[in-house]
């Protein structure tokens, strides 16, 4: 016989338990509302109902953990959805079984990231597991909105604290204050907007949180060297005793490639009678096949490698792991900029250089982006201003013509007539 009894803290706590069997108390006041009493002794609220002609059975939680008084109005919320034609059990386990951000995490960066370059892919995964899982990881992917993503990228945007680099002892370092980086939350936004509207892709949900962020103002870091400086630069590089690191920067400097296309760069890849550098894709972080022209100073450098290189090596710039080319040469760009005194330009500034020269040298943007590399034209157009030179030197001459000649302004003076304004 079911037993139905007015439930209350009381009926729980003196219900006893029966040996290696379970049983219900139902409540008068709920339909289906119960407490269980298993043979452990531990007690749970369930709401038993039918949906669709089949017989179910919720667990509403435990006791003492919730309370009588707060089980009852959680059936009174259920038996109304039943009553309303819902099956909440079905509700639930969907809930559960929804992706969340960990898997949406998970299965962009298998599906995804093994289309992009290795260092940018690589970037991704750290800023994703260090920073996106552990904020979001356990949430639904639809619970995501867009102010979570705003809130998100102001966090990132803040900064953290960091160990003061400067500092030679590791253990003495202390931690300096936040160092903003909105950059940074401008990288976060584009990979949660691809990743978003991958889910949507996916059917994981039907809209973008982060289509639209907001984008913090970036300033392009604009460091060209001088020819004073390019002098001073090929002056140490001539002197220093690793030529192999040497030609590396010589390369970036003739070539205005990215250090890892050089460092990584083969044999294979030159032909010296056409003239031609095909880099692979697997090089290039647009991820297609370069071919750029090269100069004969290029040249050069590559048959000097090809005499200084044992045969059979196809590394242009071997490295000391056998089989590997060179790894990094941050040690000694770092000693070649402190005796050339450059101490603010980084290895990439060489890249940029490389552009300002074309530039004065009458080169289209077209021609320069062909020349990088670059997939996007909004990436040359930084350069777009270097153009202004040409410009003003036009500017100039036009105003050179329309100045007085001293004749005419002798002639001027002599009749009395008002000298005629510079142009």
């Amino acid at each position: 016989m079911v037993r139905r009894l007015k439930l209350n803290e009381k009926t729980l706590r003196d219900a006893e338990p029966k040996p290696g069997v379970s049983y219900q108390i139902f409540d008068t006041d709920v339909i289906g509302f119960a407490a269980r009493v298993q043979a452990s002794g531990a007690r749970t609220f369930t709401i038993d109902y039918r949906h669709a002609g089949r017989q179910r059975r919720m667990t509403i939680g435990r006791w003492p953990e919730w309370s009588v008084t707060a089980a009852r109005e959680r059936a009174k919320e259920l038996r109304r959805a039943i009553d309303e034609g819902q099956d909440p059990l079905a509700a639930r386990d969907e809930w559960r079984g929804a992706p969340r951000v960990t898997d949406m995490i998970d299965r962009y960066i298998a599906e995804h990231l093994p289309k992009l370059a290795k260092t940018n892919a690589g970037d991704q995964v750290s800023m994703l597991k260090k920073m996106v899982e552990p904020a979001w990881g356990n949430r639904l992917v639809t619970e995501i909105t867009k102010t979570d993503v705003a809130k998100f990228l102001d966090f990132v945007a803040e900064g953290r604290p960091r160990p003061c680099k400067a500092k030679p002892n590791n253990r003495a370092r202390k931690l300096q204050g936040h160092k903003p980086t909105p950059i940074r939350a401008n990288r976060m936004g584009e990979v949660l907007r691809k990743m978003f509207t991958l889910a949507v892709d996916w059917e994981w949900r039907t809209d973008n949180p982060a289509q639209g962020f907001h984008r913090r103002i970036e300033h392009a870091r604009e460091r060209f060297l001088s020819p004073e400086e390019l002098t001073r630069l090929a002056a140490v590089l001539d002197a220093a005793e690793d030529q192999r690191a040497a030609g590396i920067i010589r390369m970036c400097m003739l070539t205005g490639a990215r250090v890892g296309e050089v460092r990584t760069a083969r044999f294979e890849q030159f032909n010296l009678d056409y003239a031609i550098w095909s880099k692979p894709a697997s090089t290039t972080k647009q991820r297609k096949i370069h071919r750029v022209p090269i100069s004969q100073d290029v040249a050069a450098i590559v048959r000097l490698r090809q005499q200084a290189v044992p045969s059979g090596n196809p590394w242009l710039f071997p490295g000391d792991t056998v089989g590997q080319p060179v790894r990094e040469i941050r040690r000694f760009w770092a000693k070649a900029q402190k005796d050339a005194g450059l101490a603010d330009v980084r290895i990439h500034d060489l890249r940029h250089t490389f552009a300002s020269l074309l530039v004065s040298g009458g080169a289209s943007l077209e021609m320069i982006g062909k020349l990088l590399g670059h997939s996007q034209m909004q990436t040359t157009q930084r350069y777009a201003h270097l153009m202004d030179s040409p410009l003003r030197a036009g500017v100039d001459t036009v105003a050179s013509l329309l100045r007085p000649r001293p004749r005419l302004v002798h002639d001027a003076v002599q009749d009395g007539a008002d000298l005629p304004k510079s142009a």
